[in-house]
């Protein structure tokens, strides 16, 4: 196999596990980041958490495992906010906590798409609420649905115990993107505070950890660090190149072939002599005078007149009858070459122009 194949055999490997790493080992922060009440995007819940303050309402950032959440002396509302669609049911740790007198509310539950309209505006104490999702929950009993239509719940909670959770099918309910709808703001408000509980938001799944956690997670030192940012998958791709490169110094691709012997092309390097030599000298009257011949010659073959050379008026009269087109050209190239005279490489160039479009006339 030739180097220059080789070559493209290994660039193609390459670019194959760089796509292939970059697709499956790079990570995607964009929907761990979604909901993030540190997120200032049209996605996260920063304007929410800000509006939040601003009414005097008691909320924090939660930073931690689920599991550390201890259970405080007044009951709790836990908001979750997840960027993927989430099961709408509660594992036995969080029904435990839940059945304890707290609330759980958790934002972008799974449900079915159905044939409502993308964006509606749903009915509430607090105002209509803007909607962008097809998506409805359509198990929930009647007393269940907070926030819905005929197509099913947008909003809707279950009991268990002393508690409950609040499920919704939008994550976007009151993100930054509805700042312009300030009745989303009320009603996402409404829900967290409907009990006077103690309001916290889990950032923890968002990707935020306290400093315990993260030593606690193994987090805290630079290999790990390294391992969960885009420079370990680059330095993966780098070294599996290297490899490629490595094994293609050592093996073939295919079997030996002889390399081809250039053949030296004495008519060309003739002509190329012979025109340095004739340019030195600046004996262009010499060039007009042997290709202007061969032109013309060969123009007049193409028109049936032999192998004589005519006088110009009488090829311009026969050009004009056989082609139909305008002769100034021809004339022009012909008045040139019968000058006898030397003549400016641009004039030179712009002679053997018009003589390439007359060859273009007579062969179409």
């Amino acid at each position: 196999m030739k180097r220059s194949n080789r070559l493209a055999w290994i660039g193609a490997i390459a670019l194959a596990a760089i796509v292939l790493l970059t697709l499956f080992a790079a990570p995607n922060n964009t929907k761990i980041n979604a909901g993030s009440s540190y997120n200032r995007a049209s996605d996260g819940y920063g304007a929410w958490y800000a509006f939040m303050q601003q009414q005097g309402i008691s909320i924090k950032r939660w930073q931690k495992p689920f599991s550390d959440l201890q259970p405080e002396k007044s009951p709790v509302t836990f908001l979750q906010i997840s960027g993927y669609p989430r099961d709408t049911t509660v594992d036995s740790q969080e029904r435990e906590w839940i059945e304890k007198g707290n609330t759980l509310i958790i934002l972008g539950a799974g449900a079915r798409v159905t044939e409502a309209e993308f964006s509606t505006m749903q009915k509430s104490p607090q105002g209509d609420i803007k909607i962008d999702t097809r998506r409805r929950y359509q198990k929930a009993d009647s007393n269940e649905v907070n926030l819905g239509d005929r197509f099913g719940a947008v909003v809707w909670e279950k009991n268990y115990n002393q508690g409950k959770v609040i499920f919704s099918t939008t994550p976007y309910l009151a993100a930054n993107a509805y700042q312009d709808y300030l009745s989303n703001f009320k009603y996402l408000a409404s829900l967290v505070t409907a009990k006077s509980n103690t309001v916290i938001v889990d950032e923890y799944i968002h990707g935020y950890k306290d400093a315990d956690v993260r030593k606690k997670e193994s987090e805290g030192n630079l290999s790990s660090f390294f391992a969960k940012t885009p420079l370990f998958p680059i330095l993966i791709q780098v070294g599996i190149l290297l490899l490629v490169l490595t094994w293609a110094q050592n093996r073939r691709f295919g079997k030996p072939m002889a390399l081809d012997t250039t053949v030296a092309d004495n008519s060309e390097a003739y002509i190329q002599a012979l025109a340095g030599v004739l340019q030195k000298a600046d004996t262009t009257d010499f060039v007009v005078e042997m290709v202007g011949k061969e032109e013309q010659l060969q123009l007049q073959k193409a028109l049936g007149l032999g192998q004589v050379l005519l006088e110009p008026q009488a090829l311009v009269a026969f050009w004009m009858e056989k082609t139909g087109k305008s002769a100034a050209e021809l004339d022009a190239v012909l008045k040139l070459q019968s000058r006898k005279k030397p003549i400016g490489e641009q004039e030179l160039l712009s002679w053997l122009g018009k003589w390439r479009s007359i060859r273009l006339i007579r062969n179409s």
